[in-house]
């Protein structure tokens, strides 16, 4: 009794979902910044203060910013040109696990876990890219 999305449904809530781990790492970093005390006149003066793992939810929190532009518009263009195979609705799927895992591994410091998701993303991301192009190459 499985659920059946369609591929368009999961270009876009992998957008959404992708929109909402951006904030995922940062819950980590305001409990670090509650742990050293908060300044909330300089509050990036306080990225120094933060113990290892606040600032690597940090890099993980603006890495996020970063992977997400890509894989939106990605996303979108297989989404306008009406791409339906299984490998997009793979590649989103994979996409958001990838970046989901990727967030936990690099605040636990497992870079080689860390890598590999972001090799996941990234690749998830250029599927896209490719079956977008394919699907109005002449």
């Amino acid at each position: 009794m499985g659920v059946n999305f369609s591929v368009p449904f999961l270009l876009l809530a992998s957008i959404v979902a992708a929109a909402v781990l951006i904030y995922l790492p940062y819950g980590v970093v305001a409990y670090a910044r509650w742990q050293v005390g908060m300044d909330f006149s300089a509050p990036r003066a306080l990225f120094d203060k933060l113990p290892d793992y606040g600032k690597r939810a940090t890099w993980a929190h603006q890495n996020s910013f970063e992977t997400f532009m890509l894989y939106a518009a990605a996303a979108l263009m297989a989404y306008v040109t009406g791409v339906e195979s299984s490998l997009a609705g793979g590649a989103a799927i994979a996409f958001v696990i990838g970046r989901l895992l990727f967030s936990v591994f690099y605040i636990l410091n497992f870079p080689p876990g860390r890598s590999l998701m972001f090799g996941v993303g990234s690749a998830a991301t250029f599927i896209l890219f490719g079956l977008s192009l394919s699907q109005i190459s002449p």
